[in-house]
């Protein structure tokens, strides 16, 4: 039996994961996840993973979650549900998660050259033979 994110409606496979998915999707600046734990759970953040399951699962929607056949097993030896990451990982490409601003598009495409650049001299630095020390 899985449950329904009350903010989101991503679908989690159990209690657990519906408390990590708030608290991680909140603790990444996700506003409307943490003022929904904020609201519903105002200690979260000093709740165990099971304390807070119990507390949230209550404004879940429970849900029936497929399992095929070849799902691997969790560690109680059941096929295990979707994994918390890939539900995350999902999320953020949908429509309006994950926009920078034009400032932050800027230092990521910034970031990202400068370690292109920094890999590129690695590479011709082993090709050489030479060494940081030369």
């Amino acid at each position: 039996m899985g449950y329904v994110c009350p903010v989101c409606t991503a679908g989690v496979a159990d209690g657990r994961q519906l408390a990590d998915h708030l608290a991680v999707t909140a603790s990444l600046g996700r506003k409307d996840h943490r003022e929904w734990l904020e609201t519903h759970a105002p200690d979260w953040g000093d709740s165990t993973r099971d304390e807070l399951a119990e507390r949230v699962t209550e404004y879940a929607t429970e849900l029936d979650l497929p399992v095929s056949d070849d799902a691997p097993e969790g560690p109680a030896g059941r096929p295990q549900g979707p994994r918390l990451e890939d539900a995350i990982a999902e999320q953020s490409t949908g429509p309006g998660r994950g926009d920078l601003t034009g400032d932050a598009q800027s230092i990521l495409e910034e970031a990202m050259e400068l370690t292109r650049e920094m890999e590129q001299s690695d590479e011709r630095a082993k090709g050489s033979g030479s060494s940081d020390d030369e």
